[in-house]
């Protein structure tokens, strides 16, 4: 939340000529309302069933840059889609980047809370070990979209052995 997933994810899939695939997006289309609506109505409990599925389901997708929500990872099962469906990264920001970044934003559920910041570094500290599981990791903290698209590309070429080649 707040790291850059989604304006990476969509400037990635333009570079690679790739479809982009958010699994916010599809879970939207699939409940027919909001992620923030969700978690009012029916919970975090039903939102993650939810979003397990739909995780599943984009990782079975060919030739698509997923942008997958920050607490996917935290289900041992959404592991098993994810690392079959390819490379890995993680985008972290420190808690200020993030907490600037996503200030203005009323959508984010998790956030909807009196002290946000105390949220956001409770989220850091309980998601780290699972976001440590990723291929690779890319703070954003620092770098423009441009820099964060070009460092992921240099990695994903480098995986797939183009580099080398070139």
């Amino acid at each position: 939340m707040g790291s850059g997933k989604t304006t990476i994810a969509f400037e990635l899939s333009r570079r690679f000529d790739m479809r982009y695939v958010s699994t916010d997006d599809l879970i939207e289309k699939r409940e027919k309302c909001t992620i923030n609506e969700i978690f009012t109505r029916k919970g975090e409990d039903y939102f993650r069933e939810v979003e397990a599925q739909v995780v599943r389901d984009a990782c079975a997708m060919e030739n698509v840059v997923i942008d997958l929500g920050g607490g996917a990872v935290m289900r041992d099962e959404n592991w098993e889609s994810i690392r079959r469906s390819g490379i890995v990264v993680c985008l972290t920001a420190d808690e200020n980047v993030i907490m600037e970044r996503t200030k203005k934003y009323k959508h984010r559920p998790l956030l909807n809370v009196e002290d946000p910041k105390q949220k956001i570094r409770s989220l850091m500290a309980k998601r780290a070990q699972f976001y440590a599981k990723a291929d690779h990791c890319v703070d954003t903290g620092k770098l423009n979209v441009k820099q964060v698209v070009e460092k992921i590309a240099r990695i994903v070429e480098k995986c797939s052995g183009k580099a080398e080649t070139e």
